[in-house]
C-alpha cells in the first residue's frame, strides 16, 4: 500500500512539473529582441551581394556564456526566390553560414571563425570588436548575376539565430536554462526587380 501511495505522489509531482513547464511562456526567459538591421543588396560585375547585421544579439546571459569560454555560434540564413505570376515562388539560392566565437581566458582574446569569409579565424582582445565581427555579414555572395533574368522579380529572405549551446554531459543539469538563451529573428524580406 505504501508503494502505491508513493508512486501516486510521484505521478502527481511529475504531472505538476510538466504542467508548469508548459504553462510558462518561453519568452519569459528570453531577454533579447534580436533584429536584423542595415540590410542592403549590392552587386559586383559578376555577383549579387548582401550586407546586414544583427542588433541586440548579445544579451547578458550570452555575454556571460562567451566570457566563461563557452563557444557560441550564430547561424544566418539567406534565401533567394524568383517571384511572379506562379502560385509558388521558386527557390534559386539557399545559403546557410555560421560565425562562432570562442574566448581563450589564458590569452584573454576572442577568436571568431567565419568560414564564409576567406582566411583563418580573426583574433582580438576587444569584446566589442568580437561582437561586431560576429553580428555583421558583409560581401556575402548570394548568386552569380548570370543566373538572374533582366526584368524578372525576386525576393531575398534573411534570418539569424543563435545555435543551441551544447554543454558537456556533466554540465547539462547545471545549465538547464541555457536553451532559453536562444534567439531567432523574424524573416526579413526584400523584393526587387533585376
Amino acid at each position: 500500500m505504501k508503494l502505491f501511495i508513493h508512486s501516486k505522489q510521484y505521478l502527481y509531482s511529475l504531472i505538476f512539473i510538466i504542467w508548469i513547464t508548459l504553462a510558462i511562456p518561453t519568452n519569459i526567459f528570453a531577454d533579447t529582441n534580436a533584429i536584423l538591421a542595415n540590410i542592403k543588396l549590392a552587386n559586383t560585375r559578376d555577383d549579387l551581394l548582401t550586407y546586414f547585421e544583427v542588433k541586440n544579439a548579445f544579451t547578458d546571459k550570452i555575454t556571460q556564456a562567451v566570457q566563461n569560454g563557452i563557444p557560441t555560434t550564430f547561424s544566418f540564413y539567406v534565401s533567394l526566390y524568383k517571384t511572379g505570376n506562379s502560385f509558388f515562388d521558386k527557390t534559386i539560392a539557399d545559403i546557410q553560414i555560421k560565425s562562432t566565437i570562442k574566448y581563450n581566458s589564458l590569452k584573454k582574446e576572442f577568436s571568431i571563425s567565419r568560414p564564409w569569409k576567406e582566411g583563418k579565424p580573426a583574433v582580438t582582445k576587444s569584446f566589442e570588436e568580437a561582437k561586431s565581427w560576429m553580428t555583421e555579414v558583409d560581401n556575402l555572395k548570394v548568386i552569380p548575376l548570370k543566373k538572374l533574368v533582366k526584368g524578372d522579380k525576386y525576393q531575398i529572405r534573411i534570418k539569424a539565430e543563435l545555435d543551441k549551446v551544447t554543454m558537456p554531459l556533466s554540465l547539462h543539469y547545471i545549465f538547464f536554462f541555457v536553451s532559453f538563451w536562444d534567439f531567432t529573428t523574424d524573416w526579413y524580406l526584400i523584393n526587387f526587380t533585376y
